[in-house]
């Protein structure tokens, strides 16, 4: 049987830092990182047959939980015709339709493999379309790791910008503009002198990517309205918000058209996929009809059309119904534990709750990323090892978020109550 520490060092001669993601490494915790074996519903289990309650559920793809039944059936069913063509395939336009029948302001949708695909191309697409060059985004909400995307704001001057990673040229972040979430007046000052310069406003509605930090909703109409008036777009990564808050997502969820939005994780039931979807107008200038280029070889695999459609025809309304119930009660178990354990040691610790997101967080009322405690990860590294001894398997993060499905049922209630309250 292998173990952890065994595979790990095996995995660091092979990989850099040895994972494919960064946040998988376990970095800051005093934890080896676990290698699972096999999931299923809510429940993971390790190489080392050890088993967790998952929070974690790969980062928000399961809504339905591990290893749903009917989503294994259509996946299979897929597998046994062929995996990839390379061709054009029916597979993707009954997902395609599906989604576009269900909300009323796409017209028309591209697939690509991940968030971040999606996200590069929304930028490309608003670019395009508006022949302006800045696009404006916010300190705390992440969108994937494109290069424009991935800068900070510099020397505290909202209208000069830092790359956050190396390997990023200056001259790229120079048209990336960073401001806070909720500055309305800073943004009003920005683009009253520089409005006509940017082609977009991106943001996650519903930031969940540096914690939980849910936007008051006229904070996001006032960014509609903006970006309006300057004949800008507004862009809304749904990345994580879409069909898991609400089947539209937080659009539909407040009423809210953006220009385009980018989709993925529950899209592909669990297998790699992303998504850029709004009206004709602005997606038909992707190649080959438009001069916006995007391709890619795996684009539309047919095994994730099939399962992100067998997934979205079970969320029906009472399926976030249900969901909203399951969310409910866990977090109510989990702050329960949480004030009667914190015992000095977990005093910055409670549960904020969005629909079935949650986030571990040291106060509550967080907006913004810069009023997080900038102890937060010190602070989360032995509740995290004390949850993981429970056999409870949070994102091994301080700053990401927990996801809940509607695996999480009653019986997985009470497993968590007696892995917390018995161990």
């Amino acid at each position: 049987m292998w173990e952890h520490v065994e595979l790990f060092d095996i995995s660091k001669d092979l990989v850099p830092g040895g994972v494919h993601s960064p946040v998988r490494s376990f970095k800051g915790l005093k934890s080896t990182p676990r290698f699972i074996e096999s999931a299923e519903g809510a429940y993971l289990q390790d190489v080392e047959k050890k088993t967790y309650i998952d929070f974690c559920m790969s980062f928000g793809p399961l809504i339905l939980g591990h290893k749903d039944e009917d989503v294994k059936e259509e996946a299979m069913c897929a597998l046994n015709k062929g995996w990839t063509y390379g061709a054009c395939e029916p597979y993707s336009l009954e997902l395609a339709e599906f989604i576009v029948d269900n909300i009323s302001f796409i017209e028309q949708i591209r697939f690509v493999n991940s968030g971040t695909e999606a996200v590069m191309t929304a930028i490309r697409l608003a670019r395009a379309h508006t022949e302006r060059d800045k696009i404006i985004k916010f300190n705390g909400c992440y969108h994937g790791h494109t290069d424009s995307m991935l800068i900070k704001a510099g020397s505290g001057v909202q209208n000069i910008s830092e790359t956050s990673s190396k390997g990023i040229p200056q001259s790229i972040a120079n048209d990336t503009i960073v401001f806070e979430l909720g500055d309305e007046e800073q943004i009003k000052t920005y683009m009253k002198k520089h409005g006509k310069e940017v082609a977009a406003i991106i943001i996650e509605p519903l930031p969940a990517n540096c914690g939980l930090l849910p936007q008051k909703k006229e904070f996001l109409t006032f960014l509609r309205e903006e970006t309006t008036k300057y004949n800008a777009l507004l862009i809304f990564d749904e990345v994580i918000t879409g069909f898991r808050v609400a089947f539209g997502g937080m659009s539909a969820k407040l009423g809210i058209i953006p220009d385009l939005v980018t989709y993925g994780k529950i899209i592909g039931g669990g297998f790699p996929v992303g998504a850029v979807a709004g009206p004709k107008k602005i997606m038909l200038n992707l190649a080959p009809v438009g001069n916006v280029y995007q391709a890619g070889t795996l684009s539309a695999n047919p095994v994730a059309m099939v399962a992100g459609l067998k997934t979205l025809q079970k969320l029906e309304p009472s399926a976030y119904d249900q969901l909203s119930k399951y969310s409910a009660n866990i977090t109510t178990i989990l702050n329960q534990w949480l004030q009667k354990y914190q015992n000095g040691r977990y005093k910055m610790f409670s549960i904020v709750r969005e629909d079935s997101l949650f986030w571990i967080t040291p106060k509550e009322n967080i907006t913004r990323a810069c009023d997080i405690p900038s102890d937060l990860s010190e602070e989360f590294s032995p509740l995290f090892e004390s949850m993981l001894a429970h056999g409870i398997y949070l994102a091994p993060s301080a700053y990401e978020i927990g996801f809940i499905s509607l695996a999480h049922n009653n019986s997985v209630c009470n497993q968590l109550s007696k892995r917390l309250w018995n161990n």
